[in-house]
């Protein structure tokens, strides 16, 4: 976390690296002299060479800032120029340290020759130039792709409360609108009780962030209570059946994934038979996959263009979507006619475990 932090300290960063690559040069400079007889006094050299090369490339980095928004050929003739410049300029304190420290004042015969290797330094300070013209553009692809993830992950966010948030005001419309009828044939004390349930199903809802998973548990009695609003208006013309094996009650799931499933058989199984029928829930463990399967006992579902009709329903589609998002290919939901009638949805995905937060 810490060297995380360094990273990003742009500042810090640049001292240490431009530290760093000085003193390698004074390194591979020193060890490429052992191969000559040379005195002692050299190393004293090296580093004064390696120090003014130090000093000499600060102010490069300044200037880049500088030039940093020209056009691609201006920054080109500006690297090259303050490159040779600094380079000349390094070279003739290089000539200098050798001549008056290991020669002993030395003097050349012409001052031409202060600039002696001055292409070998104008190497190296071009070398530093494009490092550092190539971290930058390296830290502003990091940053950009950054940027991009964040942006991802805030439309991911956005489009999961999206289809989350859908659920709610479907859900609210059909059970008002029941509760609206009760109120008509004057059947007070049983849409009292709807809307008893109604509010406890809300403040579960409303408590549970869309971002966030929930124990297989959590999800089971959030379902129970959207079935306990159902059965106030079907009494018994609904029957709920639950199959959980033990070590599914555990497993982390989407909120509020079965609701719109429940919903869907609600819709097209129970409320168009006069004798109601039958919601099964199964659970299991297959492998690394969590198996839910969600079946009813109604008329079973059309089939138009090689699709069920049902699946074209907001509930389901909503699910396919949630599932999705949150899982990518490792997920599948599929919808089917149960045997010997009915419709069953078969949903797997990737069995988790862990602490909510």
């Amino acid at each position: 976390m810490k060297w995380a932090k360094f990273i990003e300290d742009k500042n810090k960063l640049f001292w240490f690296v431009h530290s760093a690559g000085w003193f390698g040069f004074a390194l591979v400079y020193y060890l490429s002299s052992l191969l000559h007889d040379l005195r002692d006094i050299f190393v004293v050299i090296i580093f004064l060479n390696a120090y003014a090369g130090w000093l000499f490339s600060i102010p490069l980095r300044y200037i880049y800032r500088y030039v940093w928004n020209f056009t691609p050929l201006k920054i080109a003739a500006s690297v090259i120029v303050t490159s040779a410049v600094t380079g000349v300029l390094w070279q003739v304190v290089q000539n200098i340290n050798f001549w008056e420290i290991y020669k002993h004042g030395y003097r050349p015969e012409h001052i031409i020759y202060y600039t002696r290797n001055g292409l070998f330094s104008f190497s190296i300070m071009l070398s530093w130039s494009v490092l550092y013209f190539g971290t930058k553009y390296y830290q502003m692809l990091q940053k950009e792709r950054q940027n991009v993830l964040q942006a991802n992950t805030v439309a991911h966010q956005a489009q999961l409360k999206m289809l989350r948030y859908q659920l709610n005001p479907h859900f609210l419309f059909n059970t008002l609108n029941a509760i609206s009828t009760l109120i008509l044939v004057k059947e007070n004390t049983t849409a009292n009780a709807m809307v008893t349930k109604l509010s406890e199903f809300l403040r579960y809802s409303l408590d549970k962030d869309p971002m966030k998973k929930v124990t297989l548990e959590s999800e089971l009695q959030a379902l129970k209570l959207y079935l306990d609003i159902e059965k106030v208006r079907f009494e018994e013309r609904l029957q709920v059946n639950f199959n959980v094996a033990k070590d599914c009650q555990v497993a982390l799931v989407p909120s509020m994934i079965l609701q719109p499933l429940a919903e869907n058989s609600i819709k097209y199984a129970i409320a168009v038979q006069e004798q109601g029928g039958a919601i099964t829930v199964n659970v299991s463990k297959f492998g690394r996959d969590l198996l839910i399967e969600l079946t009813d006992n109604g008329p079973g579902a059309e089939i138009k263009n090689g699709n069920l009709f049902r699946e074209h329903g907001v509930g389901l589609a909503n699910s396919r979507e949630r599932l999705q998002a949150l899982y990518g290919n490792e997920f599948s939901l599929v919808v089917s006619n149960n045997e010997p009638n009915g419709v069953k949805v078969n949903i797997r995905m990737p069995y988790e475990t862990g602490t909510i937060e």
